[in-house]
């Protein structure tokens, strides 16, 4: 089983580099690109609750994508599961999203799925959070865990339970979707949460309750993914080339922020200030705080 999950790693990293190097190169337009990306029908990509996702919301403010000879729709998910059941169901063309949940989709993922880029890593932002009572991984042994199945939290707590010599069966899993997972937490029905912001932050509102664990402690095992269907790049592989492009042009849109006055996108400011107080609190965050923290005051 573990070899098998080891190819299956090997399998999206080398896709995800062989696609990036390839659509690292702008694509190219003709005079009448604009007239015909009309024409078409939008690529729909999916994204939720993840800062490092929300920059994809300014290229469409923007006009990054049509800048690039991209027709692409933005789609918000309020729920993560939701934006990767619906990649899986081929609903979207793409989605942003975590690596061992595209392996743990992959399989019932009717176009296919491939990682085409990485935008960033989890240092910190994905943990377990406990109960007063409990200070190591060996404490949660009989304990009630509320964790979503099968997504970042259900990885994290497995990582950190193996690390250990333990397993799930070692604890009680509660499943439950993220964000009733924290605030069952926070309201004492369970011992400990698996969770990515902001549901940490409802997590830590609970007397006592500390950080057990984070992705801090698994370097790299969890990138965060922009991951489109096998029939996109069979049928429409230009496109995903300006879509890889358009992130790296609003990744150095974003970096003149400061040098320029402040543009205000209602959209991400609108996300930027519902999650600034775990942001500005947590320094694993720190690479984005120059960017949001302008959009939460809105100064100019």
């Amino acid at each position: 089983m573990k070899r098998r999950h080891f190819f299956s790693l090997l399998l999206v990293f080398f896709s995800s580099l062989l696609l990036t190097i390839s659509c690292n190169q702008a694509p190219q337009q003709t005079p009448n690109a604009s007239s015909s990306l009309s024409n078409t029908a939008p690529i729909v990509i999916g994204y939720s609750n993840w800062a490092g996702w929300w920059p994809w919301a300014i290229a469409e403010e923007e006009g990054l994508f049509a800048k690039n000879g991209a027709n692409v729709q933005m789609k918000w998910f309020d729920g993560y599961l939701e934006s990767l059941q619906a990649l899986a169901a081929g609903q979207l063309d793409g989605n942003s999203q975590t690596l061992n949940d595209t392996i743990a989709f992959a399989g019932d993922a009717v176009n296919g799925q491939v990682a085409v880029l990485v935008n960033d890593n989890s240092s910190g932002n994905d943990k377990v959070i406990v109960t007063e009572e409990i200070k190591t991984i060996q404490d949660l042994k009989g304990k009630k865990v509320a964790v979503e199945e099968g997504v970042v939290g259900d990885f994290l707590l497995s990582l950190a339970l193996e690390k250990e010599g333990m397993s799930r069966k070692d604890v009680q899993i509660v499943p439950m979707e993220t964000g009733a997972a924290a605030a069952a937490f926070a309201s004492g029905k369970v011992d400990a949460v698996g969770a990515f912001p902001p549901f940490w932050s409802t997590a830590l509102k609970r007397k006592g309750s500390k950080e057990l664990i984070s992705s801090k402690a698994f370097p790299g095992a969890i990138p965060d993914l922009l991951v489109v269907s096998a029939k996109l790049i069979k049928e429409k592989p230009e496109q995903v080339q300006a879509l890889v492009k358009t992130w790296f042009d609003v990744r150095e849109f974003m970096a003149k922020i400061p040098k320029k006055p402040m543009r205000l996108w209602p959209s991400v400011r609108a996300l930027a200030q519902k999650n600034w107080p775990y942001i500005k609190r947590e320094r694993s965050f720190s690479p984005w705080k120059k960017t949001w923290k302008p959009l939460v005051q809105g100064k100019p």
